[in-house]
């Protein structure tokens, strides 16, 4: 993500803190014996959170190897498929 913008870079990881504070209450939940729908429903919102995040990574990874890699750091179409695909 070396060349990502600092948009970019500050909506992805304002994504990933909203997960971290998601799984908190997760967390929280199951130590306090929540209900487990609401553990549940708490548990699909950080896992929605967290494969955003990864998609717009990997988005952001294919836009910069098709603007051409810049600082050594470019990444295989194999390799960009491969992460695509372990999110899936």
């Amino acid at each position: 993500m070396s060349t990502t913008d600092a948009e970019t870079q500050r909506k992805i990881a304002n994504r990933l803190k909203r997960a971290q504070g998601q799984l908190g209450a997760v967390i929280a939940a199951v130590e306090a014996g929540s209900d487990c729908r609401a553990v549940v429903t708490q548990l699909s919102a950080v896992t929605s959170a967290l494969d955003k995040a990864g998609f717009q990574i990997i988005a952001t990874a294919m836009r910069d190897c098709l603007d051409g890699p810049e600082d050594g750091d470019d990444v295989s179409l194999p390799e960009l498929e491969k992460l695509f695909l372990s999110l899936a």
